[in-house]
């Protein structure tokens, strides 16, 4: 990849003119863009015949958090270096929700020089309505949302609505599944929406929140607070997210390993019958070496595990 541009660059978009010039934030930079390619590339996300002459369009969802203004600008610099022949359309969707600052996203676009829409739909009332109180709204919540933004893909002509959720995301929500669902299960980094006719992409699947928390920060991007509906407080994702920090503060890099075993799975040293023909599975005449016993870990990983836990 090219070296980072300096903001004195003529043509560097805006979003990334005022980008913080240190040697670590550089690194930071590059980092993400590289982490935001190869899972741009192992999942398929761009189609094969898409070109500079032939682009699909992205709806690039904005909540007012670091994490989707860390999409964005790392969209825009991959598009800028001619490494993504996407169009990209901004999206916030206003929820209504009481205290929410509407004018900073348009002006944030505005200033940018960023294609945009804002859509305002009044779901909070609905959720509010229709669910108790004491009780988090996140689930209907989360569904009327991904409605509306199927919606506003369609109208705007795009293949894919692209999401900013990360690496502690997608381990969150295999955790949240592990523990309260019952089923070996998280995020993809790319699927296709009931209906068949739209993708969900989230090209910062590899990316760290900490990266991206410190990104955020030196961009100062403004950032609108998530907790406006009042209804945070006390999730089982905080709690599992918690426990997820208290892991890699304990052992430095284990979310890294955590998450490369989410692209590892072996069917047969699981419990799914319908992935794997346990009922068939039979000794072979003579001896025959088939595959059975877990193999033998290479010598990268046992000196990861041996690092990982050697203050245990």
């Amino acid at each position: 990849m090219n070296d980072i541009a300096d903001s004195t660059d003529i043509d560097v978009p805006a979003l990334l003119r005022n980008a913080p010039a240190s040697v670590e934030f550089k690194k930071l930079r590059k980092r993400l863009l590289r982490q935001a390619r190869e899972a741009i590339a192992d999942f398929g996300m761009l189609p094969e015949e898409a070109s500079q002459e032939k682009r699909p369009k992205w709806l690039v969802c904005l909540s007012g958090g670091k994490d989707s203004y860390t999409l964005l600008a790392v969209l825009i610099e991959l598009k800028w270096r001619g490494l993504l022949p996407v169009d990209l359309i901004a999206c916030n969707l206003d929820q209504a929700q009481p205290g929410f600052p509407a004018d900073i996203l348009p002006k944030f676009f505005e200033d940018n020089g960023i294609e945009h829409i804002i859509v305002r739909e009044d779901t909070y009332s609905i959720v509010t309505d229709k669910i108790p109180e004491h009780r988090t709204y996140c689930s209907l919540c989360s569904r009327l949302r991904r409605g509306i933004l199927y919606r506003i893909a369609r109208e705007q002509g795009c293949e894919a609505i692209v999401l900013g959720h990360h690496r502690e995301d997608i381990l969150e929500t295999f955790f949240m599944n592990l523990f309260h669902g019952g089923r070996l299960a998280s995020m993809p980094p790319k699927l296709i929406n009931d209906e068949g006719d739209l993708l969900v992409l989230r090209p910062l699947a590899y990316s760290a929140e900490s990266d991206i928390a410190r990104f955020a920060t030196g961009m100062q991007f403004p950032i609108i607070p998530c907790n406006l509906c009042g209804s945070q407080d006390g999730l089982q994702r905080e709690e599992v997210k918690r426990m997820l920090q208290g892991w890699e503060k304990a052992t430095p890099g284990r979310l890294g390993v955590m998450a490369r075993a989410l692209g590892h799975t072996r069917p047969s040293h699981l419990l799914d019958r319908s992935l794997y023909d346990f009922v068939n599975l039979r000794p072979a005449e003579g001896g025959v070496e088939v595959s059975g016993e877990a193999e033998e870990p290479c010598g990268a990983s046992l000196a990861m595990t041996a690092k990982l836990f050697a203050a245990e």
